[in-house]
């Protein structure tokens, strides 16, 4: 195994061959979706890739423009906005 496939960056793939051969192949695991801080449900509105891609986005791009845009979801950040308002 050459040293850059040691990482569990990436997943490992058994393949057989047309031969009989079983071999390992390599790829690159995909990006997970962004979650909520809060309650861990799937954020809506920000984009998944890896960090070159999401770089490459305009600010407005990468997260909602709201009041805890792409750390909480809509729900949760309604009901935190509630909560500091009544304090």
């Amino acid at each position: 195994m050459e040293p850059r496939f040691r990482s569990r960056s990436f997943k490992r793939i058994e393949t057989s061959l047309p031969g009989g051969n079983n071999v390992l192949h390599y790829r690159r695991k995909g990006v997970a979706k962004a979650h909520c801080s809060s309650c861990g449900v799937p954020l809506a509105g920000v984009p998944t890739g890896k960090k070159g891609e999401i770089a490459k986005l305009s600010k407005t791009e990468k997260r909602p423009e709201r009041p805890y845009g792409g750390v909480l979801c809509s729900r949760c950040a309604r009901e935190n906005i509630k909560v500091k308002s009544r304090l």
